[in-house]
């Protein structure tokens, strides 16, 4: 028996290697979805471009100015002369930011009385616009706790707020986005080699000639998901070296534990990727099917939005998506240490859940190899 699954193993392998757009498919594509998200998919807000309409030219005024560019956050593009050319640089989409100063805003900062200051953001992007408006708040009350006087000062004294951030001090998405490619990659590719691997078979007419050999379909099935696991394995590896290393994603828990987790995680994915196979006739269709499972998964995995802002019945959907549980493993593992002491609910659920969808596609595939 281990024979036969060893020589189908080294088969699948010489057939995936021997086409080059395979070869492309499995360890050039990963590199290419790990940089697009490292460096593109980004929720950083930087350099937006902002107007700055200052109608009481002071000292004050400028330093405030000053205080917005030297954030990072804001790129002082234009000036404008009249609040008509503030609407017509949002209305064509050359600033994102538009900050009126009125007049007697010194005189105000001085005598310690409130002011106002008026902030126009573009909320087409309403993520982005609400970014923005955090970052222009943020800057304002800094520069306006400065100027206060000392008897405001002393007053407000009493209260001391301090924040802390756990886990990811500078707040980088990067760090958040290139641990759930690792997810996102390991899906796709071992959904794409599973399904396409038998489906192959079937469209060039080799299907009967291995069918009429001792193999029985229990073989044949681990021999063809036995190697989309090694390739899992490798990308997630390969993956993990270039976010560590490149990226400078920290990984603070045990490589061991995201190892064995990774395997618990392939477990529902193979099993998937066998179901696509059997109703599958054709490549194309495989693909197909497989990027009509894949596009959902990610949407309702909490990848890029939180579940928790999903309406009740698609919060309980996504109990039957494995990335959803896999997402929770490798973003607790990357950035704050943690092991199966805290991550065993998601650890068990993925077990779980992975038999269950293997046992009913191995069931589905022994039945229609039979």
């Amino acid at each position: 028996m281990f024979e036969r699954i060893r020589h189908l193993i080294i088969k699948e392998f010489i057939q995936a290697f021997r086409d080059n757009r395979t070869v492309f498919l499995l360890f050039v594509t990963p590199l290419i979805q790990l940089f697009l998200f490292g460096y593109v998919a980004t929720f950083d807000v930087n350099s937006i471009s902002t107007a700055f309409y200052d109608l009481d030219r002071s000292y004050e005024s400028r330093e405030l100015a000053r205080r917005l560019e030297s954030s990072g956050y804001f790129a002082i593009k234009y000036r404008p002369e009249s609040q008509q050319e503030i609407q017509d640089l949002v209305d064509r989409g050359h600033v994102l930011c538009a900050i009126q100063i009125n007049r007697g805003f010194a005189k105000d900062l001085k005598r310690g009385t409130p002011t106002q200051i008026q902030v126009i953001v573009d909320g087409t992007d309403s993520n982005t616009a609400m970014i923005a408006m955090g970052y222009v708040n943020t800057v304002i009350a800094g520069y306006g706790k400065e100027r206060m006087n000392s008897l405001i000062r002393a007053k407000l004294s009493k209260i001391e707020f301090r924040t802390r951030v756990w886990y990811n001090p500078d707040l980088k998405s990067r760090n958040y986005m290139v641990p759930g490619v690792i997810a996102v990659i390991i899906m796709l590719t071992c959904l794409l080699v599973t399904s396409m691997s038998v489906v192959r078979e079937r469209e060039l007419g080799t299907m009967e000639q291995i069918m009429v050999t001792p193999i029985r379909p229990i073989e044949l099935m681990l021999g063809k998901t036995i190697p989309s696991a090694i390739i899992g394995f490798f990308d997630m590896s390969l993956v993990t070296v270039v976010g560590v290393f490149w990226f400078d994603v920290p990984i603070k828990g045990a490589f061991l534990f995201l190892f064995l987790c990774t395997a618990v995680y392939l477990l529902p994915i193979l099993g998937i990727g066998l179901f696509i196979s059997t109703i599958s006739k054709t490549q194309q269709q495989a693909i197909m099917a497989t990027f009509f499972f894949f596009q959902p998964s990610i949407l309702l995995s909490g990848f890029a939005t939180p579940i928790e802002n999903m309406p009740d019945i698609f919060q309980y959907v996504t109990y039957l998506n494995p990335l959803r549980y896999f997402l929770v493993i490798v973003r607790g593992i990357f950035l704050k240490g943690v092991g199966i002491n805290v991550l065993w609910p998601e650890v068990l659920a993925l077990f779980v859940l992975g038999v269950t969808i293997l046992i009913l596609s191995a069931l589905r595939f022994k039945k229609r190899m039979t």
